[in-house]
């Protein structure tokens, strides 16, 4: 069998997942990411190809969880600082924010650093495949593998993974891509790693409070996005703190009573307006992507299904490829919530074609 580099988060899924790697007789190794914040209660393993001190995690208490399952499994374990990388992703995070768009980090942290960066360590110690726990699949379709969504339709990640590289896809492994959450939890509980009842990660691994506005707004050299909440028609109907508080399709948090419900449908950088509406006023029949990555041969034009954010639905739309890595998609019924920033990822039926980056 072959060797594995996988990545272990201290969770629940990638600890089965190593479980379930040795149970199929794969040469598993463990690896810890950590983003840089500095904890001197963790000492750290260095990987053969590694001469750095590794520093703390994102948190210390799931680096030792990860570590005791790797020690119960009875595999190596690394726990590798990838701060500089992750210092990247917070700058793309607060640079989108202050441009009035909707990041999503943890799809770009799947593209850079767990199947990008992964695999030059993978390369470092003879792994022939990167694995990780996420909840997607990998079907044969011809001569090749097809990203498809995970068996559990509640927690398919296949929307976060678009950016995958093609030639990457014969590497890869999701091993519990095949089962439930509820059939994962339980095989952790039958071998007692003591994470059976942890929670799913619900926010971003450097914004552990989910106070994001504030984390953009502490960052050095921050701009000032303040400005006013005023209507489709130009009435100044409030003030806000910043862009980075808002984000297209949004009710909630307004700070603002106008008698009826009121939708974010606009972000405007340079006037620093947020615009608000009625939801008649927050449909889209269209949008355009850039940067697009796509995983099989797509036709300059096909009918397929589109998701614009990671837990929406997939809508019936029309796909226009329209050169330079841009696509156009014709919604077959009106969208709400399209946003500047977030992925727009096509599927013919389970498998992802690819996607790219809504304009």
């Amino acid at each position: 069998m072959a060797r594995v580099l996988l990545a272990m988060s201290g969770g629940v899924d990638s600890s089965v997942a190593a479980w379930l790697l040795g149970e199929q007789g794969h040469d598993v190794v463990g690896l810890f990411m950590r983003h840089g914040q500095a904890d001197e209660r963790e000492t750290a393993c260095e990987l053969p190809s590694e001469g750095r001190r590794k520093q703390g995690c994102c948190s210390a208490a799931d680096a030792a969880d990860a570590r005791r399952v790797a020690e119960e499994l009875g595999i190596p374990f690394y726990s590798v600082s990838f701060e500089r990388e992750f210092d990247r992703i917070v700058r793309y995070f607060v640079d989108q924010y202050t441009a009035g768009r909707t990041p999503n980090p943890c799809v770009v942290c799947n593209t850079w650093l767990k199947f990008g960066t992964l695999f030059d360590y993978a390369d470092g110690i003879g792994a022939q495949f990167v694995a990780t726990g996420h909840y997607a699949r990998l079907v044969p379709c011809g001569s090749e593998p097809g990203l498809c969504r995970g068996r559990d339709p509640g927690k398919d990640q296949s929307y976060a993974l678009f950016g995958i590289e093609r030639r990457r896809l014969r590497r890869l492994m999701f091993p519990v891509g095949e089962h439930s959450k509820e059939t994962i939890r339980a095989t952790a509980e039958r071998l007692a790693f003591g994470v059976a009842d942890k929670p799913d990660s619900q926010e971003i691994c450097f914004v552990p409070d989910g106070e994001h506005a504030a984390f953009v707004r502490q960052q050095p050299g921050a701009a000032d996005t303040s400005g006013e909440i005023v209507t489709t028609d130009g009435r100044v109907v409030g003030h806000h703190s910043g862009l980075e508080g808002f984000t297209i399709g949004q009710r909630k948090g307004l700070g603002i009573a106008l008698g009826e419900p009121r939708f974010v449908v606009r972000l405007e950088p340079d006037s620093r307006r947020v615009v608000v509406g009625t939801r008649e006023e927050l449909a889209r029949d269209e949008l355009t992507a850039g940067a697009a990555n796509w995983l099989v041969d797509m036709p300059e034009s096909m009918h397929c299904q589109v998701k614009i954010r990671y837990r929406s639905r997939a809508y019936g739309a029309t796909v226009e490829l329209l050169g330079a890595g841009r696509f156009r998609v014709r919604f077959d019924e009106p969208c709400y919530g399209v946003a500047p920033g977030q992925a727009a990822v096509c599927y013919d039926g389970d498998r992802v074609l690819g996607g790219g980056w809504i304009e």
